[in-house]
C-alpha cells in the first residue's frame, strides 16, 4: 500500500506592504477588539497605537509575513492583557495598604492650625518647635542658627499673638 505524501502547498510571500495603508486597514479593527476587552476606548487606542509602534520598528521583517496583521493583534492583545494584571496588581496592594479610617482632625486642631498661620514664619516656626516637638530654647537656637534671645522674643510675640487671635475669636462667638 503506498501512502501518499500530502506536501504544503508553497508558501507565497506576498510583496511588502505600505506601513500606512496597513495602520489605516487594521488599526480601527484592532482598537475596537482591544475597547471591548479593557472598556476604556482611550487606553484601546493607546495599546493599538503602542502595538503599531513596534511593528513600524520591524516592518522590514514583518511586512513579509502572512499574515501581519495577526502579529500586530498579538502584540496589542499581550499589552492589554499586561495592563490588566498591572492595574489588577495595582488595586490589590492599594486595598492591603489601606488603613482603617482616619478620622479628620479635631475642631481644636482646625482652629490651631489656622491661627498658627496667621503668625510670622519665624514666631510660627519657635512656637512649633518649642510647644508642639518640644525643643528647648537652646536646641531652636541652634537649628535655626539665631542667638536664644531671639528664640524668647519670638515665643513671646507669637504667644501673644496667639492669645489675641483666639481672644478675638472667642468674643466674636459670644455675639
Amino acid at each position: 500500500m503506498t501512502q501518499r505524501h500530502r506536501t504544503a502547498p508553497p508558501r507565497v510571500v506576498p510583496p511588502p506592504l505600505d506601513f500606512t495603508d496597513f495602520y489605516q486597514a487594521h488599526f480601527h479593527r484592532i482598537a475596537v477588539q482591544l475597547y471591548a476587552y479593557l472598556g476604556d476606548h482611550a487606553e484601546a487606542q493607546d495599546l493599538t497605537q503602542e502595538a503599531f509602534c513596534r511593528v513600524l520598528e520591524r516592518w522590514d521583517r514583518i511586512s513579509g509575513y502572512g499574515d501581519p496583521s495577526g502579529w500586530v493583534r498579538r502584540v496589542a492583545w499581550n499589552l492589554a492583557t499586561s495592563r490588566l494584571r498591572r492595574v489588577r496588581t495595582a488595586v490589590n496592594h492599594l486595598a492591603r495598604q489601606r488603613a482603617e479610617h482616619v478620622p479628620g482632625p479635631e475642631p481644636d486642631r482646625v482652629a490651631l492650625t489656622r491661627a498658627l498661620a496667621t503668625l510670622p514664619t519665624v514666631q510660627r516656626r519657635a512656637v512649633v518647635l518649642y510647644h508642639l516637638a518640644h525643643l528647648s530654647v537652646a536646641e531652636i537656637a541652634d537649628q535655626l542658627g539665631v542667638p536664644e534671645g531671639t528664640i524668647r522674643s519670638w515665643l513671646y510675640r507669637g504667644r501673644a499673638a496667639l492669645a489675641t487671635y483666639f481672644t478675638e475669636r472667642q468674643e466674636a462667638n459670644r455675639a
